[in-house]
């Protein structure tokens, strides 16, 4: 009962940081790359779209990227969905290709995303730590049923917290690395 209570606060704790992992990866370190605008969501036939439905995202070279749509009459639904995206970019259009070229990031710029991304950060532990407490709830719901002992009860609470600093370590770590990143020219 306790282990599958530890299991299942692991299993979610991970997809938190999956979840943290694929929003340091939309914040851009300079380089062009297609995942820039894979959370952009686009209106098609009106129902929003995840971009890479309506359209094909190449890299040109290290600081241009390149889009493509299938269909001509999305070529304005696509644009207006990039600017709009508070990225910072301003696609150049020529019929259904899109150039978006990428300014080199100042310091300020990168400041700005260090603050981005540390509140990502704190959200993804803020995550994690919700888990936490809904993990020691359950057991002190077992405690109170009589299912388990005090002894246990510490037990799962010492277990759980290991594995929330565990977790939240590797949410640091990797805000470290992506700050490092960012700031390197």
């Amino acid at each position: 009962m306790l282990n599958e209570i530890k299991d299942d606060a692991s299993i979610r704790m991970g997809k938190s940081i999956e979840s943290f992992k694929q929003d340091l990866v939309k914040v851009r370190t300079g380089r062009a790359h297609p995942s820039l605008l894979a959370h952009i969501m686009v209106p098609y036939y009106g129902v929003d779209t995840p971009i890479n439905q309506v359209a094909s995202i190449n890299i040109q070279d290290a600081r241009t990227l390149s889009v493509q749509t299938f269909e001509a009459s999305m070529v304005q639904d696509v644009e207006k969905a990039i600017m709009n995206a508070n990225l910072g970019l301003n696609p150049n259009t020529a019929g259904s290709t899109m150039r978006i070229p990428l300014p080199p990031l100042t310091e300020e710029r990168r400041r700005d995303l260090i603050k981005v991304v540390k509140s990502e950060a704190e959200a993804a532990k803020v995550a994690v730590r919700n888990i936490r407490r809904d993990a020691l709830h359950t057991v002190k719901e077992l405690l109170k049923e009589k299912e388990i002992t005090e002894d246990d009860e510490h037990r799962a609470q010492d277990d759980v917290q290991k594995l929330t600093d565990k977790y939240v370590a590797e949410i640091d770590h990797l805000l470290a690395d992506k700050e490092k990143e960012l700031m390197e020219i």
